[in-house]
């Protein structure tokens, strides 16, 4: 059974932008938080000002704030390769999978991933086949009384599996930073810019500083390869700079600028095939 990955944003802190904003004033202020929160509820401080203090701190590096809001979603037909590499992540989230070796799959059938690369190498029916015959032996296994966490030795790192995992703002941003880059693999990027997407929906503006770790709200430059730069679709289209332009231009005196990124640049690079 073909699966395709999907996000769903679940719960999260209340007043997440409120939390943060009292967590940042209150390294900056004479106010007690208490005095602060007092002021927020009367109207005294409006949301504008809030997210306009928090994001122009969220440039100066100062990153504890952000890890006082979290947010907890689902995740559903995303494969075993990704999430292996998902799972890396171990600072400031925290997973729940589902189990291979207590869940057995039913009926010679197991979900997993295609990846498009198959499809356009012409191999798309012979890696179908092959998941069918996987499942076939699997099914074989379980009725001859092997049990589920050895009969799933036989399934591929293919197999989608489901996740659910609670991340604060600041991992949610490091993650992007790495995920959302162009090199990270395909699978793991469109999840990850599905998960940004959720969080816009809910929260427009904390989803701006949501980008790879070129975005002009991150780093602002690709410090990757030249070579792989002028393979990225915003190298390419020369929407980033790369750090040895910006080095060059230093040395000659120049000041270059860096372009922000749109929502049709973040859909590009996040959405890039393999």
């Amino acid at each position: 059974m073909e699966t395709q990955v999907d996000v769903k944003l679940l719960t999260h802190t209340p007043d997440p932008i409120r939390v943060m904003y009292v967590a940042f004033r209150t390294c900056y202020s004479k106010f007690t938080p208490q005095q602060i929160w007092a002021d927020i509820e009367s109207g005294k401080i409006s949301d504008e000002k809030m997210k306009t203090f928090i994001f122009d701190k969220i440039k100066s590096g100062h990153s504890s704030p952000r890890t006082q809001v979290y947010f907890t979603f689902a995740v559903s037909g995303l494969s075993r390769a990704a999430s292996h590499q998902l799972v890396r992540h171990n600072t400031g989230i925290t997973f729940d999978q589902q189990s291979q070796r207590y869940y057995a799959f039913k009926d010679q059938d197991f979900p997993y991933v295609v990846p498009e690369t198959w499809e356009r190498a012409g191999l798309r029916e012979e890696y179908l086949a092959f998941m069918q015959r996987v499942g076939e032996l699997y099914d074989q296994a379980l009725q001859a009384g092997v049990p589920a966490e050895d009969a799933r030795f036989l399934l591929p790192n293919a197999a989608s599996t489901n996740l659910t995992f609670t991340v604060n703002f600041e991992e949610f941003l490091h993650i992007a930073d790495l995920r959302l880059c162009w090199r990270a693999q395909w699978e793991i990027r469109h999840m990850w810019a599905k998960a940004r997407n959720a969080l816009k929906a809910e929260f427009p503006d904390l989803a701006k500083p949501i980008q790879p770790k070129c975005g002009d709200q991150r780093m602002g430059y690709c410090d990757e390869p030249m070579a792989e730069y002028l393979k990225c679709p915003l190298g390419m289209r020369r929407v980033r700079l790369h750090k040895d332009e910006i080095l060059a231009a230093a040395k000659e005196g120049r000041t270059l600028e860096s372009t922000p990124l749109n929502e049709s640049d973040m859909a590009l690079v996040a959405t890039a095939p393999a």
